[in-house]
């Protein structure tokens, strides 16, 4: 018989309930977890910031206080005009964002777009000129004035190095400085005033001064560090942060520059995007992380690092070696800052600059046809080319050549092939005509038709034109050698950057090696030669 006694059915009973519960407890864990996601979402967890990278050195820091209030920060870095350009395109991927200077929020399409914005720190834009050079032009005593720096130029005293007017805020603000200085600082900048003659050509002589353009403020202190150069402006805290590698590395450091009628002075605000007005949460969030980067460890933080608390200058217990008195700064003083203009002023300001003002530069660019360039690749050269040489599409990025630029063409394939070339920057259609027959075939030789480049740039006239090399190719080359490029580049004694764009096979090995060479960097036009090309033509 099968009888089962009380006590083993109390037994079965007991581990059946003890299943049930373990079951319950596995799912309701389970549930938690899945609720637990779900609500840090709609908590909204991920806070994402579209940051200048004037910003970037504090990073680790705001991220590590996010950590710390559960909030999961995310930054992601452009130059303060790319980013006007990415909110008036689509701002829904941002929460907040961090720029160098409050007048690009104004100039923004939605002007309701940002809201809640706070300075953060002061970093003002100014000329650095190393230390014999500025005594030698009387710099270190006493006030200097924007005239002062202007007059050193017109004498070929002075050249030095900046970032680009159209593309970075510290040229920009530099371009908007001087122009309200020389313009005699007047209680508003109007658009009359850019029509004054004379304004137009002092601002021509100052910027006559340019020996190298970089596209980007980061990529300027690596070209002044690896080049030969007596001066560039900057922001004061990049000057400081050059100032310290220089003295590492026994070099001369910088004598920073404050002309009393003005400086370009950032305030770095911190803003939040209102993309959906009824997110409380990520309004919080944002709340949190002002109120952090407001407060006093974080700006202790950033004064080490060599940003200001405000125009006068620092907190007492700051690290005087940071802000050093043997560079020209003195933070007893207080900044006197100019007065940005509207956005129609600023908007004609910056036309008139690249038409009228920028010192007009010569480019040659070294176009590959060899064979592996046939089909698709030759027809994204085409669209690349007409692009850059047509001022009705390259405008609007503000990257258009003026007439006073020349633009040499340089086609190659195991040898160069042919020169086409315009002594007027907007008269192109004979370039674009010639560029859309091309035909590819042969071999792939970079460095005849580079130093076939730099034998047309060596001729021409410095203080007149900026010189610029920019080469383009598809593979690996085969013929030529990196030695005879070399050879003629240091017996010249040369400093013409040859920037290179990277294009289906290409080896960056080879062109990493002419970058190194003459003081220059590689551009990726693998995944999007079209934007390469944008890049690349932001630094001449």
């Amino acid at each position: 018989m099968n009888d089962v006694t009380n006590g083993d059915k109390t037994n079965r009973f007991k581990v059946i309930i003890i299943a049930v519960v373990v079951l319950l407890i596995f799912y309701l864990i389970g549930s938690f977890n899945k609720n637990k996601s779900i609500i840090n979402t709609l908590n909204g967890n991920d806070f994402r910031i579209i940051a200048s990278t004037s910003t970037r050195s504090m990073e680790s820091d705001l991220k590590k206080f996010g950590r710390k209030q559960g909030i999961n920060i995310d930054i992601d870095y452009y130059g303060d005009l790319e980013i006007v350009d990415i909110l008036n395109d689509d701002s829904s991927n941002y929460d907040a964002v961090w720029i160098s200077n409050s007048i690009w929020l104004y100039m923004l399409s939605n002007s309701y777009l940002v809201t809640d914005s706070k300075s953060i720190l002061i970093d003002p834009v100014v000329m650095g000129i190393k230390k014999s050079r500025a005594e030698e032009l009387g710099l270190t005593n006493g006030d200097v004035y924007n005239k002062d720096l202007l007059n050193a130029i017109r004498e070929q005293k002075l050249k030095y190095v900046m970032a680009s007017v159209t593309k970075t805020n510290t040229g920009a603000t530099t371009y908007l400085s001087f122009l309200n200085s020389l313009a005699g600082n007047p209680e508003v900048l109007t658009e009359d005033i850019l029509d004054d003659e004379k304004l137009v050509n002092d601002l021509k002589d100052f910027f006559k001064g340019v020996e190298r353009v970089s596209g980007d403020e980061e990529y300027l202190e690596e070209m002044y560090l690896n080049g030969e150069y007596d001066a560039m402006i900057d922001y004061e805290s990049s000057l400081i942060n050059l100032n310290q590698k220089l003295v590492k590395n026994k070099k001369e450091p910088l004598y920073l520059v404050y002309p009393v009628d003005g400086v370009a002075i950032n305030d770095m605000p911190f803003g939040y995007i209102s993309n959906d007005v009824n997110d409380t949460n990520k309004k919080e969030r944002f709340k949190l992380i002002q109120s952090y980067l407001r407060s006093d460890e974080a700006i202790e933080k950033m004064e080490n690092l060599g940003y200001r608390s405000w125009y006068g200058g620092i907190k007492e217990d700051t690290d005087e070696k940071t802000f050093n008195k043997e560079w020209g700064i003195d933070t007893s003083k207080y900044l006197s800052d100019m007065k940005y203009p509207s956005k129609s002023v600023i908007t004609k300001a910056i036309n008139l600059y690249i038409n009228a003002i920028r010192k007009p530069t010569h480019v040659v660019f070294c176009l590959d046809t060899s064979g592996s360039m046939s089909g698709s690749g030759l027809q994204e050269l085409n669209d690349a080319m007409s692009y850059i040489l047509d001022p009705s599409k390259s405008g609007k990025d503000n990257l258009q050549f003026s007439d006073g630029d020349k633009i040499s063409i340089i086609t190659f394939n195991h040898n160069v092939d042919e020169v086409f070339e315009t002594r007027y920057g907007n008269d192109t259609s004979l370039l674009v005509s010639e560029i859309s027959n091309l035909k590819a075939n042969g071999g792939t030789n970079i460095y005849s038709p580079s130093i076939k480049a730099l034998k047309i740039l060596k001729e021409e006239n410095t203080n007149e034109f900026t010189r610029t090399v920019i080469l383009m190719t598809d593979g690996q080359s085969n013929n030529g050698t990196y030695s005879e490029l070399e050879t003629y580049y240091n017996k010249n004694k040369l400093d013409i950057p040859i920037y290179s764009i990277t294009f289906g096979d290409s080896s960056e090995r080879e062109l990493l090696g002419i970058a190194d060479l003459t003081n220059a960097k590689v551009f990726d036009g693998k995944t999007d030669l079209l934007r390469a090309f944008r890049e690349v033509r932001s630094y001449n």
